[in-house]
């Protein structure tokens, strides 16, 4: 399964989608418009371009922070939060426990698998980490 309809179907994520880095290019899976998820795919490119600069200019002060390369990022609100990993972001509202479930999912499949423990926790969620996304 792909992993934005993956994404999509979890209970409390509102919308799933991946984002183009370069260009208008987006695709998604929730409640959300294509209109908005239009800006949401800006906001991503833009959000992911800052934090890729905010961790070399700390690297260039202090050496090896241990922040890059960037994977991706969170933003979390009163009532929803949104993640970013790779060129996949997820909205979803802040009911205990989801946000974590989302970011395994996202980490297991486009992140840092140097953890043991993800793919195991990805199975557990249903998932093959060995499954090719597209």
């Amino acid at each position: 399964m792909h992993i934005v309809r993956q994404l999509g179907a979890m209970p409390g994520v509102i919308a799933a989608g991946e984002y183009a880095y370069h260009g208008d290019d987006f695709s998604f899976d929730g409640a959300l418009t294509e209109e908005f998820v239009h800006i949401v795919s800006i906001m991503c490119r833009v959000n992911t371009l800052v934090a890729h600069m905010q961790s070399e200019v700390l690297d260039s002060f202090t050496g090896q922070t241990g922040l890059r390369p960037v994977q991706g990022w969170v933003v979390r609100g009163a009532r929803l939060s949104f993640c970013a990993v790779g060129n996949y972001f997820a909205m979803v509202d802040n009911r205990e426990g989801v946000l974590d479930d989302v970011v395994r999912i996202l980490r297991a499949r486009v992140g840092d698998l140097r953890s043991e423990g993800l793919p195991g926790l990805y199975a557990r969620l249903g998932g093959d980490v060995h499954e090719a996304l597209y």
